[in-house]
């Protein structure tokens, strides 16, 4: 079973060597990730662009996905499903090349919501951020990602509130509120 810090250079690894537009593969052939922008084209057709980007977080791997797409697009029905699939193209192309990399598995399970936010840019054309949170299987020794806990007070800090008299400046002509002290 790889360690923490073996999955996670592994999977950096694949992101930083496999995943920009126009980077080839061993044998000099494009990469093909899945993404939009790897679709022939017609001379007349604008460009798509499109990409990926992953951020860690204790055991959590989060896929971030950007797209431009047309207003049609996203008055879709399947939208929110073609995202959702995009999503899970990436992650199997992650766990395919990171066992090409690195000849372990690392498994990647869906936690929560795919959270996604549409902006326009124009009448015509839009810009969509997706992301997916995945809890990455394996990786011992890691403490979950939660609620942050309050961290304990040292006893000095706790000392040094205790000296607070809770004192009026003689020049503060203000009413007393109900819960303050004389």
């Amino acid at each position: 079973m790889p360690s923490v810090s073996e999955i996670i250079n592994g999977i950096s690894t694949v992101i930083s060597t496999r995943t920009f537009d126009g980077a080839l593969d061993d044998e000099s052939n494009p990469v093909a990730i899945g993404l939009k922008r790897e679709e022939d084209i017609e001379i007349r057709d604008m460009r798509v662009m499109d990409g990926f980007s992953v951020t860690f977080a204790g055991n959590h791997l989060k896929i971030n996905y950007q797209s431009e797409c047309t207003l049609k697009e996203v008055s879709d029905p399947k939208f929110e499903n073609d995202l959702s699939q995009m999503l899970e193209t990436i992650s199997s192309y992650l766990k395919k090349e990171y066992r090409k990399q690195t000849k372990s598995t690392f498994s990647l399970t869906k936690k929560g919501d795919l959270k996604a936010i549409v902006q326009n840019l124009s009448r015509t054309r839009s810009w969509v951020q997706a992301s997916q949170e995945y809890e990455i299987g394996g990786m011992d020794g890691v403490e979950p990602v939660g609620e942050p806990q309050e961290p304990e007070r040292n006893k000095d800090v706790d000392n040094w509130l205790a000296l607070d008299t809770n004192k009026k400046p003689k020049n503060d002509k203000r009413k007393k509120s109900d819960g303050e002290k004389e």
